[in-house]
């Protein structure tokens, strides 16, 4: 479904329109229990961006609102994410040169309107291709090393120290070399580990009750008790009331530097969402147009940075437990966000008791959920390329850093098409007596040749980087014919592609093998190639003759002239 300006045509206004009675209970049901996430998720990636924690009630609030309205995804849940938030971190770190939390946020800001800019346009252009960029392997290493990052970065909160390095490197050094002096805060290491063991033993034992909300409520409960709010960092109290747009402390040239840290999370954030998107929906029977997808994270992200928030996507760990409470239509999330809402309002000082410490665990847990070691594993043994392009993203996002370990891991990737274009797989083709067909001489050597001719197969478009392999690899399979050759078919089906440099060389090598008093034909070429040769000039070389529809048909012609 597409929505083009009409309000009727909203997705959420449609599914209003056809709401049924029987789904309200459900939605409400998840909606409440999704809250028991979204507060101290939101407020923990929040952190782990370099913002206050209040933010990410904020990032969370709008988007979630928003998106209910104008999102294809019937129970996608949008907020701030981990993938995002070194993203985010690394976007603003160099702006924010104060420490003043107001100015970071209104850097955020400016970064999630550029994000929402960005994926609207997208949407418009529909440009939802432009995630295939993001390949398999590069999506496993980048998740891997954010993975990493994230939870480097939240040990020093989670054992009550801080570090000065940047960079994973810097700060595993750092960490390390604190544990050795012990430098860390014995009460809120406590804390910490405490909340971490309760959250995962609830995750193993007592999947039914979020081990989060009661990790959280727990730590708030012995941090009142005991009174710690001396003693270890708290997350504070949460401004009254909600913020209205502000980018006070931004001028032109910050926005300028944020451009391009703001495509990239753009590119990130449509890909994880588009994945949920369609996942879910294609396990409730539904239907997600991908551009509409796209215009709808793109608003959603507009409003966020509009709003006191910051960049947002799906998020992969909250919307199964919406499915998974029985969530039926966006509902569910208005009534998670209204739920977050009152709490920002009426109870603004109870995080005053949340102990950074418990924040850092909620983090760290929900970043281990992006580990895929067995991931790594399978494509080591599936192939070695693609687990080397897997960890060129990993090692460039983890040491480089975020946005440039992504662009080099794109790189690579790329020259990993170039190269298997500019040395494809070739073969000669022979007959086999058990099948029919024509066969790989290298699958079975046992295969027999045509007296006189030669089949040759090459699996790849011909351009100005493999032609003169071509061109080489016919003329060695002619000489080294057992008895010389007066014909070569070449079987073009997988040839999908030619440019002018290639024409020129096949013309070359007509002329070559004529002189020879070998003829040269194609089988199976595809209509849009066999065009492009006669556009670019070599119908003079190649007329109609030239060309069969099959591998059979010209070898039925070759004997056929051979027997004249």
């Amino acid at each position: 479904m597409s929505w083009t300006g009409s309000v009727g045509r909203l997705p959420g206004i449609v599914v209003a329109r056809t709401y049924r009675r029987e789904w309200l209970r459900n939605d409400i049901t998840a909606g409440l229990v999704l809250t028991a996430l979204l507060i101290p998720a939101g407020m923990g990636y929040a952190q782990a961006a370099g913002l206050p924690a209040y933010a990410g009630l904020y990032a969370t609030i709008v988007p979630l609102l928003v998106y209910a309205v104008v999102g294809p995804s019937r129970i996608l849940v949008l907020g701030p994410d981990s993938s995002l938030a070194p993203l985010i971190a690394a976007a603003i770190a160099p702006l924010a040169v104060t420490d003043d939390p107001q100015t970071a946020m209104a850097l955020a800001g400016v970064l999630g309107v550029l994000v929402g800019i960005i994926l609207l346009a997208g949407g418009y252009l529909r440009l939802g291709f432009v995630t295939e960029l993001l390949s398999k392997p590069i999506r496993l290493g980048y998740l891997n090393a954010i993975a990493l990052i994230v939870v480097v970065g939240q040990i020093p909160k989670l054992l009550g120290f801080t570090v000065d390095a940047s960079g994973v490197l810097g700060q595993i050094a750092d960490v390390a070399q604190s544990l050795w002096a012990r430098e860390f805060d014995p009460i809120a290491a406590a804390v910490g580990f405490g909340s971490l063991a309760v959250i995962v033993l609830f995750r193993r034992l007592f999947r039914s009750i979020p081990g989060i909300l009661v990790a959280v409520v727990g730590a708030m409960i012995v941090s009142a008790v005991f009174d710690l709010t001396d003693d270890i960092s708290m997350v504070g109290a949460i401004p009254s009331g909600l913020p209205l747009p502000s980018f006070s402390g931004v001028d032109w040239g910050d926005v300028g530097h944020l451009i391009a840290p703001a495509a990239a999370i753009a590119l990130i954030a449509f890909a994880d969402t588009g994945v949920l998107s369609r996942t879910f929906a294609a396990r409730h029977n539904h239907v997600v147009d991908g551009s509409t997808e796209m215009k709808a994270i793109g608003v959603s992200n507009l409003a966020s940075g509009l709003f006191g928030g910051f960049p947002i996507s799906a998020s992969g760990s909250r919307t199964p437990v919406a499915e998974q409470n029985g969530a039926q239509t966006q509902l569910a999330s208005v009534v998670g966000a209204l739920a977050v809402l009152v709490f920002v309002l009426a109870a603004p000082g109870v995080t005053t008791y949340l102990p950074d410490a418990t924040l850092g665990a909620v983090v760290i847990v929900a970043a281990t959920a992006l580990i895929d070691l067995r991931g790594l594993v399978r494509m080591w043994h599936m192939s070695r390329i693609e687990f080397g392009l897997a960890a060129a993203a990993f090692l460039g996002v983890t040491l480089v850093g975020v946005l440039q370990g992504i662009v080099v891991a794109i790189g690579l990737s790329f020259a990993a098409v170039i190269a298997r274009a500019w040395q494809p797989y070739r073969t000669e083709l022979v007959r086999t007596a058990d099948r029919p067909g024509y066969h790989d001489i290298e699958r079975h050597p046992d295969g027999q040749r045509i007296p006189g001719l030669a089949v040759v197969r090459f699996d790849a478009p011909l351009f100005f980087a493999n032609g003169t392999i071509f061109d080489r690899y016919i003329r060695s399979v002619v000489h080294h014919q057992p008895t010389p050759a007066e014909w070569v078919v070449i079987a073009a089906e997988p040839i999908t592609g030619l440019d002018t440099t290639a024409v020129d060389q096949l013309v070359e090598l007509d002329r070559y093998l004529k002189d020879q008093g070998i003829r040269l034909v194609f089988a199976e070429m595809k209509g849009p190639i066999k065009d492009r040769l006669i556009r670019f000039g070599a119908a003079g070389s190649f007329d109609t003759s030239r060309f069969y529809p099959t591998v059979e048909t010209a070898v039925d012609a070759f004997q056929q002239r051979a027997h004249q």
